[in-house]
C-alpha cells in the first residue's frame, strides 16, 4: 500500500519539517521503501544520482528525484511548506487556500493548485498518498 499523509503525527511531522534535506529524505524512503526500479527499464540496481536523495539507474543511466512521481513533482513550495499545507489539507480539506497563502506566507494561486492535487487523490483514493499508485500528475 503506498504511503499517505494523515498517518503522520504533529511531532512526527515537525521533524520531517525541520528542513528541505529532512523532507526530501522522509520522501525518498516511502517512495523506495519496497526497492527502486527503474521507470525506464525495469532495473533494480541504481546508484546515488547528482541531486540529494535521488536515484541513477546503473543500466540506462536514468536519474529519478526523490519528488519525481509523487503528490510534490513541480511543487513550487519549498518541501516544508507543502509538508504543511498537505497536513492542514488532510486535517481540514475545507481549508481555503486563502488561509493556506496567509499561514504559508506565499501565493494563492500556488496553494490552490497543490490543494487541488491533493483533493483529486483525496477523493480517487479516500486518503492522501504521497507516491500515489497512478503517478500521472499536472
Amino acid at each position: 500500500m503506498p504511503p499517505f499523509i494523515d498517518h503522520i503525527t504533529p511531532v512526527e511531522l515537525e521533524e520531517v519539517l525541520m528542513n528541505e534535506e529532512r523532507c526530501l529524505a522522509y520522501i525518498a524512503k516511502e517512495k523506495w521503501k519496497e526497492g527502486y526500479v527503474c521507470r525506464k527499464c525495469g532495473h533494480d540496481n541504481y546508484c546515488k544520482g547528482k541531486k540529494p536523495h535521488s536515484r541513477r539507474c546503473t543500466r540506462c543511466k536514468h536519474e529519478e528525484s526523490a519528488t519525481a512521481h509523487t503528490i510534490f513533482h513541480g511543487c513550487h513550495l519549498p518541501l516544508t511548506q507543502a509538508f504543511r499545507l498537505a497536513y492542514q489539507v488532510c486535517n481540514d480539506p475545507s481549508v481555503s487556500t486563502y488561509e493556506l497563502a496567509r499561514q504559508l506566507d506565499t501565493r494563492q494561486m500556488t496553494c490552490w493548485k497543490l490543494k487541488k492535487r491533493m483533493l483529486e487523490c483525496i477523493e480517487s483514493k479516500g486518503r492522501l498518498y504521497i507516491i500515489p499508485s497512478s503517478a500521472k500528475l499536472k
